[in-house]
């Protein structure tokens, strides 16, 4: 699973994918890992896992993680070629959500692209990129189903309505996210891989003196994706650069308690990334290992189980289920199995977030 980090020049965005990378000079319990010059693998900060190691104590801890890509080369015109348009445009639509990355900062001495700061315009700058992409991609399509509906293709009849409305949403510069469909249609939409259609952050890079309740630029940009249905968060990725750098814990602590902050807001970014994928976590916790296991919101016990080995879906008997809090309260799984707080569940059982995990499974 991917989130692809997007924005224009100067808006910050390489300096976000760089504090990202140094995340494990936050914590040692935070890997990260470059896969290509351009993608990292991030854990995702969860005090439950390491809650969970102090009472069990096990051999090794494997945190859960979400993929990171700096996604770069866009300019106006990326939608007809124009700089790396076309391999910008094939990076994110590989992803499964996006971080759109606003400036939302004065500073003279770094320059904007368009000479002034105005986030609403940034943000349309490249969601109109966008939407001609997608536009493209719906008219292409369109025509297959003309084809199809002329000889009485019902399928491809409710099919072309679709891309109709879509088509006239994306003419009127509106993201496609921004529609409503029923679940049946959201299937047919989602095979078009439209990129206005994926899940999307807009994080607002703010200076020092907003990190906290934000500025009229934060405000804007609230105000302008209130039909999206989108987070938004606001960070300043200058105060995160200085935080990787410095070598201790202690000192990290004590700078980010100067600055009014609980803890790096690249922490926050990474879990709010991980729910905009639509992920969650259950956990297994033995002497072997603890472990934190991705799955997407709504799960089953086998599917959740088929993350771990596809022997343990298709040979799925039951699960033996602790609730977290329960795990915390009596300390282990033996105190919680005599307290009565060890649920077994069958195959119907839908995985809820935090849920420690044992499966029984017969192959």
């Amino acid at each position: 699973m991917k989130c692809g980090i997007v924005g224009l020049p100067n808006v910050g965005k390489s300096t976000l994918f760089n504090c990202l990378s140094n995340a494990k000079a936050q914590s040692a319990n935070y890997p990260f890992c470059t896969i290509e010059p351009n993608v990292g693998t991030v854990s995702v900060p969860d005090p439950r896992l390491y809650k969970l190691e102090e009472l069990v104590n096990p051999e090794r801890v494997v945190p859960a993680v979400v993929e990171i890509v700096d996604i770069a080369g866009l300019v106006k015109g990326a939608s007809k070629g124009e700089g790396l348009g076309n391999q910008f445009l094939g990076n994110i639509r590989e992803c499964n959500a996006i971080i759109h990355v606003l400036r939302c900062f004065e500073n003279e001495n770094i320059t904007h692209v368009d000479g002034s700061i105005n986030p609403i315009r940034d943000k349309e700058t490249i969601d109109i990129e966008l939407q001609l992409k997608d536009l493209e991609t719906v008219e292409k399509r369109m025509e297959k189903s003309k084809k199809a509906a002329r000889v009485g293709d019902k399928k491809e009849i409710e099919i072309l309505d679709i891309l109709t409305q879509i088509q006239k949403h994306l003419e009127q510069g509106k993201n496609v996210r921004e529609m409503d469909f029923s679940d049946d249609e959201k299937e047919i939409v989602s095979d078009l891989q439209l990129i206005t259609f994926k899940p999307v952050l807009y994080l607002c890079n703010v200076d020092e003196s907003s990190v906290k309740n934000g500025n009229a630029h934060v405000d804007a940009v609230k105000e302008a994706v209130k039909n999206e249905d989108a987070e938004v968060l606001v960070l300043a990725a200058q105060i995160e650069a200085d935080i990787t750098e410095l070598e201790t814990f202690e000192e990290r602590q004590l700078f980010l308690e100067e600055m009014g902050l609980d803890e790096p807001g690249v922490n926050r970014l990474i879990r709010s990334a991980y729910n905009l994928l639509n992920l969650q976590t259950y956990f297994t916790a033995g002497v072997k290992e603890v472990r934190a296991w991705t799955i997407k919101q709504g799960f089953t016990g086998p599917q959740a189980a088929g993350v771990i080995h596809t022997d343990f879906e298709k040979g799925f008997i039951r699960a033996e289920v602790i609730k977290f809090d329960d795990f915390v309260t009596y300390g282990s799984e033996s105190k919680c199995r005599e307290a009565g707080k060890l649920g077994v569940e069958g195959k119907s059982y839908i995985v809820q977030d935090g849920d420690v995990m044992h499966f029984l499974f017969n192959v």
